[in-house]
């Protein structure tokens, strides 16, 4: 990928400064934090923040090009239908179900987000920035 490719790709990313801190960092602590208010909004506040996180990663891969994007957006939203149908009770988790859920986030957050762009670089070659 050339320099100019790069740097286009680089400002149309939203997963950079305070528009990234914004975007996935609020949506984090909230998901951090809310065990607090009450299990029974689980329901209602994981699948909302994990649709809105995994649609503006899907937004962002076709943005600029972000290779992790590609592959957090479809997790974030295949994690925000595990929690829904946790929370509805429709798939059995057992009594950690929402433990098991965080786990299921924090492990394969961080795994997406950091091992393919390790192996494939930060972005792909073949994108087109808008």
């Amino acid at each position: 990928m050339s320099r100019e490719v790069g740097d286009t790709a680089s400002a149309a990313d939203w997963a950079r400064g305070a528009r990234g801190c914004l975007t996935w960092g609020v949506p984090v602590a909230i998901l951090v934090i809310s065990p607090v208010i009450g299990t029974r909004y689980l329901v209602i506040v994981w699948p909302s923040l994990l649709t809105f996180m995994g649609a503006a990663c899907l937004l962002n891969a076709r943005r600029c090009g972000r290779t992790h994007c590609y592959l957090t957006g479809p997790f974030f939203l295949l994690l925000a239908g595990v929690a829904l149908l946790y929370g509805i009770g429709a798939l059995p988790l057992g009594a950690h179900g929402w433990s098991k859920l965080s786990e299921a986030l924090v492990i394969g957050g961080v795994a997406l987000c950091c091992v393919p762009e390790w192996v494939l670089g930060r972005y792909r070659a073949s994108s087109n920035p808008s």
